[in-house]
């Protein structure tokens, strides 16, 4: 019997769920957002490791204009100074057909959003209430609308409001003392850095990061910074931080700078009703030190969808299990970077670059930290 399904968001991990389900056609579902459309604006960059390039094949991501995603081939780490301290290979994960990609993210929602956007996504809609009826749940929005189904999808991000409805124990996110700038940019004046490649810089108390995000020699700048408060007023500020410690960075930034203060949720919560479930940053959110916000929110999503489409006895119980064991993987390694990447004191900065310098052409070490997220 065919399960009714709603998916609240229509984020990454939201639509990427909703494509699996429409390919799949074993049961009915409809995106729900609480905006009135989707957010194609969003042009800032996102990695995807192999394994989401494997996922989303399946989907006839393969398809997707070439011109439109890159394929750094390694990344290249250096002090705040541009100093080179070492390099990573990223092709030793490539196979032909999957390859590292980089791209904007408004790139990614256009291409989930093609075959569903019609028929299957519906806006403007914010929960009111919920309830249990005859074994299913009666979601209620604010616009007077209701629908009665079997699984409610909680995609709605790290703010999820979706669990305010349906858990009593508070998950709420923490402010990590840190704010993230990003912006897209043509060229980097006054760096000597390989635009074809992901390069990191490691400064005190901060790391940049720019990457090319298509084949049109666009650029995405990242610049994560600890900040004990956030005002979107005073980015400026913020900068300083950054710029004194190379001036050659003031040519970087550009005037159209997008912030906003970074958070994690603090544990990892299974749900509480057999019938909920939560994916991407709804069910755990981490900081991007990693690169694998979106890439994440695609596996979980992908997860879920293999277990509901088998039926599988427990699925709450054998999708928090697994999805849980992931998500403490990749949390340890954003928190570590997060760490490393900031060190503010000179001695530490030497130890962390000799250790780099080390370990990034260690193939052991490189397939135990990395490769088991990429490999998945």
């Amino acid at each position: 019997m065919k399960k009714k399904i709603a998916i609240i968001g229509s984020g990454i991990a939201g639509l990427t769920l909703a494509n699996f389900l429409y390919k799949d056609k074993s049961h009915d579902f409809m995106v729900y957002e609480k905006n009135e459309s989707l957010p194609l604006d969003e042009g800032y960059g996102i990695q995807m490791s192999t394994n989401i390039i494997k996922i989303l094949n399946k989907i006839n991501f393969s398809k997707i204009n070439n011109e439109k995603i890159y394929h750094p081939k390694g990344i290249d780490i250096y002090n705040i100074q541009n100093k080179k301290i070492c390099d990573l290979d990223l092709i030793q994960f490539n196979s032909n057909e999957i390859k590292y990609t980089t791209l904007q993210r408004s790139t990614l929602i256009e291409f989930l959003k093609d075959d569903i956007y019609t028929q299957h996504i519906r806006f403007g809609k914010r929960i009111k209430e919920v309830s249990e009826l005859k074994g299913k749940v009666l979601v209620k929005f604010d616009d007077n609308t209701n629908d009665l189904v079997d699984y409610v999808i909680g995609a709605d991000g790290i703010f999820s409001n979706t669990r305010t409805f349906f858990e009593k124990k508070k998950n709420k996110p923490v402010f990590k003392n840190a704010i993230a700038i990003r912006a897209i940019i043509k060229s980097t004046t006054g760096l000597n850095i390989d635009q074809s490649k992901i390069n990191l810089m490691m400064g005190k108390n901060c790391h940049l990061v720019i990457y090319p995000i298509n084949k049109n020699k666009e650029l995405n700048l990242v610049c994560v910074v600890r900040h004990s408060k956030y005002d979107p007023d005073d980015i400026k500020s913020v900068l300083d931080k950054v710029v004194k410690q190379n001036p050659n960075l003031t040519k970087v930034f550009g005037e159209d700078l997008k912030s906003w203060p970074l958070y994690a949720t603090p544990k990892i919560l299974p749900s509480t009703n057999s019938k909920v479930f939560y994916i991407g940053d709804a069910f755990n959110g981490f900081l991007p030190t990693l690169a694998q916000g979106a890439g994440q929110s695609i596996e979980s999503a992908y997860e879920l969808f293999n277990l509901i489409k088998d039926k599988k006895g427990d699925i709450q119980s054998i999708y928090f299990q697994k999805r849980s064991m992931r998500a403490k993987i990749v949390r340890r390694r954003s928190n570590l970077n997060f760490f490393i990447f900031h060190f503010s004191s000179k001695f530490m900065q030497i130890i962390r670059n000799f250790l780099m310098k080390l370990l990034t052409k260690r193939r052991g070490f490189i397939n135990f930290y990395l490769g088991s997220v990429y490999k998945n």
